[in-house]
C-alpha cells in the first residue's frame, strides 16, 4: 500500500476541529485501537495527519449506516495494513455510495400512512427493535427508513417468533457487510492513486445494480437448494 507523504502536523485539538468530533472521541478511539498512535514531537506533542483524518470520516461512515462500536472495530481490524489516507477515503466513497439514505422524520400520523395501516404500541416496539423506526427528540415524532418500512410492516404479520426475525436480521447484516467489505476491496483495486473519491462513487454507483442483482438471484437460488434439502431430510 502507498503511504503518505505529508508528515503529521496535527495537534489533537486542530484534528478533532477538522474531524468535527470533540478531544475526548479521538483520544477515546485511539484507546480503542481505532485510530493509530500519533507521531510524538518535541516536548512530547503527539500530532496526527491525513490518515487519522481518513479513518475517523470512515468510521463516521459505518457510524451513519447502524454498526456499533464493537462491530466498527472488528470491520477495522479486517481491513489490510498500511492503509494512506486515499486507501481510506476512497473505501469510505464505496461505502457511502451503496449505504441507504432515506431516513426521514414524520409525525405518527404519517408513519401510519406510510405504512399503510394502524400501529399499535406493540408494533412501533417491533419496528424499533427491527431498526425500521426510531424515536425521535420531538414527543409523537419518529424517525423512519423509508427504504425498510415497507418490510418492517409486512414482518409485523410472519406467524414467526420476533425473536427469529431478529436473529435473521442479525445474519443477513452480518454476511451482506461482509460482502460489502470483500466487494469494496475489489473496487479499490481497480482505481489508482490518481482517480478522484468521485470516480470511484460513479464506479460504485454503475456497479451497484448489477451487484444487488446478483446478490438476489444468488439468494434465491440457495434458499431454495437449502429449503429443498431440509424437506427431502424431512420426508
Amino acid at each position: 500500500m502507498a503511504t503518505d507523504i505529508e508528515e503529521p502536523t496535527l495537534t489533537v485539538d486542530e484534528l478533532a476541529a477538522r474531524a468535527g468530533v470533540t478531544v475526548r472521541t479521538v483520544r477515546f478511539y485511539g484507546t480503542r485501537g481505532l485510530l493509530p498512535p500519533p507521531v510524538i514531537g518535541p516536548r512530547r506533542v503527539g500530532h496526527y495527519g491525513q490518515e487519522h483524518l481518513s479513518r475517523l470520516a470512515l468510521i463516521e461512515e459505518l457510524q451513519h449506516q447502524g454498526m456499533t462500536l464493537a462491530a466498527i472495530e472488528r470491520y477495522l481490524q479486517q481491513l489490510p495494513e498500511g492503509l494512506s489516507a486515499h486507501d481510506l477515503a476512497i473505501h469510505r466513497a464505496v461505502m457511502a455510495s451503496w449505504a441507504p439514505d432515506s431516513a426521514e422524520e414524520v409525525s405518527r400520523a404519517e408513519l401510519e400512512r406510510r405504512a399503510g395501516r394502524p400501529l399499535s404500541a406493540e408494533d412501533l416496539d417491533r419496528l424499533v427493535a427491527m431498526s425500521v423506526v426510531r424515536e425521535a427528540a420531538d414527543p409523537d415524532t419518529y424517525r423512519v427508513d423509508l427504504g425498510l418500512l415497507r418490510l418492517g410492516v409486512q414482518l409485523l404479520d410472519v406467524p414467526i417468533a420476533h425473536e427469529t426475525i431478529l436473529a435473521a436480521r442479525t445474519v443477513l447484516l452480518k454476511h451482506t457487510r461482509a460482502a460489502a467489505h470483500e466487494l469494496s476491496l475489489l473496487f479499490r483495486d481497480e482505481v489508482s492513486e490518481r482517480d478522484s473519491v468521485e470516480a470511484v462513487k460513479d464506479l460504485s454507483a454503475h456497479m451497484q445494480p448489477l451487484v444487488v442483482q446478483a446478490l438476489l438471484t444468488t439468494f434465491q437460488r440457495s434458499l431454495k437448494e437449502e429449503l429443498r434439502e431440509w424437506l427431502t431430510e424431512e420426508s
